[in-house]
């Protein structure tokens, strides 16, 4: 009989058009928490500088980073998925700060495929000019750093249940 795990926080993380607003609440309904989408934890002037194709500063990012960190660490021990591009270690750092037993699920991809399906969505503020940037700034998972990083190729539910494997491989048994 297996030790039953404590439910984990979830960021699912990657650069703008990997589908953390498609796969996250997806991974959510399978492990049966609650799912939080990251745009929505943005100040309107985020969002509006975003549209006009101004890629955010870290001064812009800190509040963001921190409202979404606050409603990460209020999940501990109850589980729950949150999206957030994540994209610099000190991001993720700035994170588990406020949820220290978060676990980053990174979507990666090819760079073709993220703008082929960027420039498919519709009614998003993100603008494609932007991908660059996204790409400029990501820093990976490093080796230290509590997550997995999962290839956005195929459909959603294949990147899902990938993420879902990947996650169970990587999360270490309840202690308790």
């Amino acid at each position: 009989m297996s030790t039953p795990r404590t439910p984990q926080v979830v960021v699912v993380m990657g650069v703008a058009g990997t589908g953390k607003t498609t796969v996250g609440p997806l991974l959510a309904a399978a492990l049966g928490v609650p799912y939080a989408e990251g745009d929505d934890f943005h100040p309107p002037a985020n969002i509006a500088k975003m549209s006009a194709g101004t890629p955010l500063d870290d001064t812009d990012r800190w509040p963001w980073l921190d409202a979404i960190g606050t409603w990460a660490g209020g999940r501990a021990g109850l589980g729950g998925v949150v999206s957030s591009s994540a994209l610099k270690r000190v991001y993720r750092d700035r994170l588990r700060a406020a949820a220290p037993d978060a676990v980053f699920l990174h979507l990666s991809g090819d760079r073709q495929l993220i703008e082929h399906r960027m420039t498919a969505r519709r009614g998003h503020f993100m603008p494609t000019a932007l991908l660059d940037s996204q790409f400029a700034t990501l820093e990976p998972l490093e080796a230290d750093e509590a997550g997995v990083a999962v290839d956005v190729s195929g459909s959603p539910e294949e990147i899902t249940a990938r993420a879902l494997a990947a996650l169970g491989a990587a999360a270490p048994p309840d202690a308790g």
